[in-house]
């Protein structure tokens, strides 16, 4: 029989020492608010059901859920009074009947399905109670684990632990699990007998003791259950991300030559083959099909990459820029919301912007497709095989026919047919012997410069 699960994703904190308007579980890692990490950990480890309890900035985090296409019930905590108050806040879900309960925090991003996946299991084999800790060479400030005959009889904070106890290296991470059918009960016998009148879940340990039920620990790892409280750690968060994320397109076939030095986007998509070099950025939704180079110092965002294309160095693709395979995007050039046909070069030192570069044309260094007139955006369609110099600037609304040509330094502001040479520039005059005069003309300027 499939066991029903819920989940339930702990993010009504103020987040204070975030110093930000924005509420804590909705700063992005790998560009993803961190309650989406948790939520899709949770759904990858098989939960039916999700409630997130919300308090400081409900509003926000009920569009992000929305925008993020999360099917999930919102439950309010109207004072922050514990953890324990926060997982009571979804009472009218877990009433509703679950074999499991899984409680975790939506700023702990890190954590990975197979950890859910494997408290769920404990709860299988018959544990009503399921911590999820972790080993650590320096346990200070956490609360330690208190295991006998494979019974964890205590979670015991730092301020209150005896030596023996402080000598212990197994730490509480906060995520717990639970037997749906009881859990109920462990809520109501939750006391707030402490010095901050708070109703703590990791309570529930010593009532479900008291009660004889069965209560075990797990271990995870640290990364699994860290958690975010701060700017510095959110950094140490994202550059752990990272470097996961960096490690899985290793293994799938990507090769980068300095890894720490590129960054993915949490729904960036690149296929093996792939190569990229240093100081790479992705921003949200790019992809990349095998054989692609993306060379060093470039920024994609929005941008769809065929196979065996070639970008950079110090390229940049903005949202929209669509590269068949075996185009080319080289140095210094910028691509905004336009479509390069296979084989088409676009080399150096060029913007590209609401345009079509049709297969196997070639882009000359400094050309611009001047794409906006103060208050209009219109398009540059340049056909298959054209030629355009260098230096050139094409004024849409304009077409460039197929095989046609656009002489070096012109400004084109008519379409040019198929097969047509685009000229665009005033004609060169040479006047010999001229340099001479305009030399010493500039010398007595600059001599006489120097007397006021």
């Amino acid at each position: 029989m499939t066991r029903k699960c819920l989940t339930i994703i702990l993010a009504a904190g103020k987040g204070t020492r975030m110093k930000s308007d924005l509420p804590k579980v909705l700063h992005p890692v790998g560009g993803l608010p961190m309650v989406m990490h948790a939520i899709n950990a949770a759904k990858t480890a098989g939960t039916d059901r999700l409630a997130v309890v919300t308090g400081h900035g409900a509003e926000l985090l009920d569009e992000a859920l929305k925008s993020h296409g999360v099917d999930a019930q919102t439950c309010i905590q109207k004072e922050q009074l514990g953890t324990a108050n926060a997982v009571d806040a979804a009472r009218s879900v877990i009433d509703e009947g679950f074999d499991d309960v899984i409680a975790m925090f939506g700023d702990t991003p890190l954590v990975k399905p197979e950890t859910l996946a494997d408290a769920r299991e404990k709860l299988k084999a018959g544990a009503d109670v399921v911590v999820i800790g972790f080993e650590t060479d320096n346990p200070f400030g956490y609360g330690r684990l208190v295991v006998k005959d494979g019974q964890l009889t205590a979670i015991v904070e730092e301020k209150e632990a005896i030596d023996a106890e402080r000598a212990i290296t197994f730490c509480n991470g906060g995520l717990m699990a639970f037997n749906g059918r009881k859990l109920g009960g462990l809520l109501d016998k939750i006391d707030n007998k402490n010095a901050k009148g708070e109703f703590y879940l990791t309570d529930a340990v010593a009532v479900a003791n008291a009660q004889g039920l069965h209560v075990e620990a797990m271990i995870a790892s640290e990364e699994d259950v860290l958690g975010v409280n701060n700017r510095v750690e959110l950094a140490n968060v994202e550059q752990i991300w990272q470097e996961r994320i960096r490690e899985k397109h290793l293994l799938d076939g990507i090769s980068m030559t300095a890894p720490h030095t590129v960054f993915f986007h949490h729904d960036t998509k690149i296929e093996s083959g792939v190569v990229i070099e240093p100081n790479v950025f992705f921003g949200p939704k790019v992809s990349v099909e095998k054989g692609a180079r993306i060379r060093a110092f470039s920024h994609l965002e929005g941008a769809q990459i065929g196979a065996n294309a070639e970008i950079g160095p110090f390229a940049r693709l903005r949202p929209g820029a669509n590269l068949s395979e075996k185009a080319k995007v080289g140095n210094f050039c910028e691509v905004k919301n336009a479509d390069i046909a296979e084989g088409a070069k676009v080399n150096h030192l060029t913007y590209i912007g609401d345009a079509s570069i049709g297969a196997g044309a070639n882009i000359g260094a400094g050309t611009i497709t001047c794409n906006y007139d103060g208050m209009n955006k219109a398009k540059t369609t340049i056909g298959a095989g054209a030629f355009i110099g260098s230096n050139s600037s094409l004024v849409a609304p304009l077409t460039i026919g197929d095989n046609a040509y656009i002489a070096s330094g012109s400004v084109i502001t008519n379409d040019v047919p198929v097969d047509a040479v685009g000229f665009g520039r005033a004609r060169q005059e040479t006047k010999l012997g001229l340099a001479v005069k305009l030399r010493a003309r500039i010398k007595a300027m600059k001599e006489a410069s120097k007397k006021t």
